[in-house]
């Protein structure tokens, strides 16, 4: 590639004098030298011209020209031009060549030179002087509007704006970015929850994004697009009333009340507002007893008979709230807490009201119209409740642990294919398995407390991601107190349940973890061998792009498969490879 034909970006533009003319008559930059002496214009003038590389300043004929007008001598002006010029961004032009001419790829030295600037702009950015920049110039910058034209000047902005909320400028460049069509870039920037156009552009282009990404999506995005609606109250208030109205569209309500609660969750650290602000949406007002209660226990955080008790007789009634009222995320999670721990322990006297309010929150479905409830569906509501009071008669033996619980295996699996029980098997199992001395007890080679994730797995897909958090967790337990071998066995056996994970096609997230693990360099290689050979007698052609990038370096690391390659090129391994080598030119 010939040098003299590359565009680089760092380049200082050149100037035309005669545009630069007529562009000071019009903002008139010597208004302000009408209140200074000749002397205070040089001075200014000659200060500025003794600055390093002034030269490529874009304002030196502005200088120039005020200089000589306050009577500036040329001779003064030619030798601090000159003894201060040090030729920077030639230099840099310079060096990119030389490592052109050795054979580095163009847009690699590009990337070198852009990102040292990057961090440079980072370290040295100087919001007070950033936000001269209008006043001198009177109005947007040309430059600037280049600038948002290229990702990686936009993605310098992002940063900035992040460690700069208050800058103007800063927060102008985020407006005119929105306003040139990248704002589904924006949605982890905080400063653009300050400008209403910025953030409702944001906003629109996030939950389109999430609407027709699907699950996906969903596992991608969700968490900037929650920090971003939890910003603050009014940024939280505006996009949940927005959610609340989107939920009740026929197409794609139940995403969007997905998104709603998934948002609302991430809220709830963020005090007692967001409950208060949910339970309005919820139409709250409407039932000051059901609403007292709620706040009582939501702010305590814990469940308590009492208001268990009003809440049950509200929706045992003939005309019960609205079953949103107790979907509130926090609640469900006291539910939880409180139904599905290890040895949990309700009151006998009680129990059935908090298996009823916790069966009736996860089966009850109910249309409105006009703000009026038509109907009113309580079929699921028996069976749901008793599969939860089942599966907590086993959840609150905590004396069973191992084959103990092989005669309980018919009722879990019948339990839960119930979507609220699998939730609350999948928190009894994490409690369980989390305690330290729980893998000294067990003598099976599987545990059966990690056998029931695989029913979880089969039943609930929406499941699988709270599943891989709690297998890597167990993954990467040193467990102190096992033998060596024993912690070998039991960390293939975890494994083995990702694999499940994998062929139930919950597939990026766990050949991304792998991976992670391999570039740590912190995990046997011999259990990474035992994964790679698991996924390889279970897979087939055709395999997505994405598998491919993320499993091909892992098959290609010699350390993992070397001894799983055969020298006639016969085995699985060389098999993969040479498939993908053949289908993925592309692909280096």
């Amino acid at each position: 590639m010939d040098t003299e034909d590359f565009d680089w970006e760092f380049e200082h533009p050149e100037v035309d004098p005669d545009e630069d003319e007529e562009q000071e008559e019009v903002a008139d930059p010597y208004k302000d030298d009408e209140s200074k002496d000749d002397e205070a214009i040089q001075r200014e003038c000659l200060k500025a011209f003794a600055s390093i590389d002034y030269i490529m300043e874009s304002g030196v004929f502005k200088d120039l020209k005020r200089y000589f007008q306050a009577g500036g001598t040329p001779e003064q002006v030619v030798l601090l031009l000159s003894e201060n010029y040090t030729a920077v961004a030639q230099t840099v032009n310079l060096f990119a060549e030389w490592l052109i001419f050795t054979g580095v790829n163009p847009t690699e030295v590009q990337q070198m030179v852009e990102d040292h600037l990057k961090a440079l702009i980072i370290k040295h950015f100087d919001p007070k002087k950033a936000d001269s920049i209008f006043s001198e110039e009177g109005g947007t910058p040309a430059w600037l509007e280049i600038m948002i034209q290229h990702r990686t000047w936009r993605s310098l902005f992002y940063k900035l704006a992040e460690a700069h909320p208050d800058c103007l400028m800063l927060n102008f460049t985020i407006k005119l970015i929105s306003d040139a069509g990248y704002q589904g870039e924006i949605g982890n920037v905080s400063t653009a929850c300050h400008e209403i156009e910025v953030f409702t552009k944001v906003l629109q282009t996030t939950i389109n994004k999430l609407l027709e990404g699907g699950e996906d999506a969903v596992i991608k995005h969700l968490p900037e697009f929650s920090k971003m609606v939890c910003h603050g109250e009014h940024t939280y208030l505006y996009a949940q009333m927005l959610m609340h109205l989107l939920a009740k569209d026929k197409d794609g309500g139940s995403i969007i009340r997905r998104l709603y609660q998934e948002v609302q969750n991430a809220g709830k650290n963020k005090g007692e507002g967001v409950t208060q602000i949910s339970l309005a949406l919820s139409s709250a007002a409407a039932y000051p007893k059901a609403c007292q209660a709620l706040l009582s226990m939501i702010c305590r955080e814990a469940l308590n008979t009492a208001d268990i008790t009003v809440l049950f007789k509200l929706y045992m009634g003939p005309d019960p709230p609205p079953v949103e009222l107790i979907r509130i995320p926090q609640l469900m999670e006291l539910f939880k807490q409180t139904l599905f721990k290890p040895g949990a322990n309700v009151n006998p006297e009680h129990r059935n009201k908090y298996t009823y309010l916790l069966a009736y929150a996860a089966s009850v479905h109910e249309t409105f119209k006009k703000d009026k409830r038509i109907t009113l569906n309580k079929d699921e509501l028996k069976p749901t409740c008793q599969a939860i009071d089942k599966v907590y008669n086993i959840c609150s033996c905590d004396q069973k642990v191992g084959s103990e619980l092989t005669a309980e295996l018919t009722a879990f699996y019948q339990c839960i294919r119930y979507p609220v029980v699998a939730l609350g098997v999948l928190y009894w199992v994490d409690k369980t398995v989390l305690d330290p001395a729980y893998f000294q007890r067990i003598t099976d080679h599987t545990p059966l407390h990690l056998i029931v994730l695989d029913e979880v797995v089969n039943c609930h897909p929406l499941i699988h991601g709270k599943v891989l958090e709690l297998l890597i967790r167990l993954f990467e337990d040193p467990y102190p107190q096992l033998d060596v071998l024993v912690q070998m066995e039991l960390k293939k056996t975890i494994l083995d349940r990702m694999v499940h994970l994998l062929s139930k096609g919950f597939v990026v997230l766990v050949v991304q973890y792998i991976a992670k693990c391999v570039d740590d360099s912190d995990t046997d290689m011999s259990l990474i061998r035992h994964f790679v050979t698991e996924v390889l007698d279970m897979i087939a052609p055709p395999y997505t792009s994405e598998f491919v990038q993320l499993f091909l370096p892992i098959i290609e690391n010699q350390d993992i498969t070397g001894t799983l390659r055969n020298e006639d090129g016969k085995d699985p391994v060389s098999n993969f490879i040479v498939h993908c080598k053949t289908n993925f030119i592309m692909m280096t």
